[in-house]
C-alpha cells in the first residue's frame, strides 16, 4: 500500500508522498492515476518530498497528465506545514530544492501546527527567450498574440515556470477553458505555458483565474499570482503588494525592493489515507 496525504492551498489540490519512506518508481504514471477526480484520489497532480543534498527538502511536481513542471507555489506552501506537522524539522525558516532553483519558505505557527506560509520566490524572468517565448525582447508587456482572428494582449512573466497574463474586463464571465488550452499549446511558447486571466479591481486587488499548464483550469496558482502581480506592476495598473483573489482564496504577492517576489497564503490537509500501488 502507498501512503498519501491530501492538500490543498488555496483550492490547489496535490496528493503529496513523503520520498524519505517511499520509493515512486513511475511518478508520471502514479499522478496521472491518483489525479482522476472520478477513479482516483483527485487532485491537481502529484507532490513528491525528498532528501535533498543542499537544502532542507526537494520538491518534485507532476502535473495531472504526468508531465513534470519545475515549481508550484502552493505545493511549496503545503509542503512546509507537511514537513513540520509531521515533525521532519523543528525549523520555522525550511529551504527547498525545486527544480525553478532554491526556495526559502517562513512558517506562520497556530496551536503547533502551520497555519500560513510566506514562501520567497525569487526573482521573475522578464527576457523573452528566458521565459521562454519566442520572441527577443528584454520584456514581453501587452503583445499581441493572434490565434485563429482573435487578439490576445498578453504579458510573459517566468517565476521559474511560464505564464502569460490577460486582462479582461469581468473574470467571473470568463471562461479559461475556452482559450486556455489553445494558448498553453501555441508554438509562440516553445515550453507550452500557463494562462492567467486578470481582472484589475483596485490598484491593490487582483481577481484572477487561471489555466495551468498540464492540469487545465484550477482554483488557484501560486506561481501564477506571483507573475499577475509582475505583470500589473509592468503594465503600471497594480502597486508592488496587492491581494490576488483566486477562485480558491486570497494570496498576499509583494515585490520587494530586493528584486524578489513574496507569497503569502494557507495551507490545509484534507486527508490521509493509502492506495494501492
Amino acid at each position: 500500500m502507498l501512503s498519501f496525504t491530501k492538500m490543498q492551498g488555496a483550492g490547489n489540490d496535490y496528493v503529496y508522498i513523503n520520498g524519505f519512506d517511499i520509493q515512486v518508481k513511475d511518478p508520471e504514471t502514479l499522478a496521472k492515476r491518483i489525479s482522476d477526480r472520478h477513479f482516483g484520489i483527485g487532485s491537481d497532480g502529484l507532490v513528491l518530498i525528498l532528501p535533498s543534498e543542499t537544502c532542507d527538502f526537494q520538491m518534485r511536481m507532476f502535473n495531472a497528465n504526468g508531465t513534470e513542471a519545475e515549481m508550484c507555489g502552493n505545493a511549496s506552501r503545503c509542503i512546509g506545514k507537511y514537513v513540520y506537522d509531521h515533525k521532519m524539522t523543528s525549523k520555522l525558516s525550511v529551504t527547498l530544492e525545486t527544480k525553478a532553483g532554491i526556495k526559502t519558505l517562513k512558517l506562520n505557527i497556530k496551536d503547533n501546527t502551520v497555519s500560513e506560509v510566506e514562501v520567497d520566490m525569487g526573482s521573475p524572468v522578464l527576457n523573452g527567450l528566458d521565459i521562454p517565448v519566442r520572441l527577443e525582447r528584454d520584456e514581453v508587456i501587452n503583445y499581441p498574440l493572434v490565434i485563429n482572428n482573435d487578439k490576445f494582449n498578453i504579458t510573459c512573466v517566468s517565476m521559474g515556470n511560464p505564464h502569460a497574463i490577460i486582462y479582461v474586463d469581468d473574470v467571473d464571465s470568463t471562461n479559461p477553458a475556452t482559450h486556455g488550452s489553445i494558448i498553453e499549446n501555441h508554438p509562440f511558447f516553445p515550453k507550452r505555458t500557463n494562462v492567467e486571466f486578470v481582472q484589475v479591481v483596485n490598484r491593490s486587488l487582483l481577481k484572477m483565474r487561471v489555466w495551468e499548464r498540464g492540469s487545465g483550469e484550477t482554483l488557484a496558482c501560486g506561481t501564477g499570482a506571483c507573475a499577475t502581480l509582475v505583470a500589473s506592476v509592468l503594465n503600471n495598473v497594480c502597486e508592488r503588494t496587492a491581494t490576488v483573489r483566486l477562485l480558491g482564496g486570497d494570496l498576499k504577492i509583494e515585490w520587494r525592493e530586493n528584486g524578489h517576489i513574496y507569497m503569502t497564503g494557507p495551507a490545509v490537509t484534507v486527508f490521509e489515507g493509502e492506495i494501492e500501488e
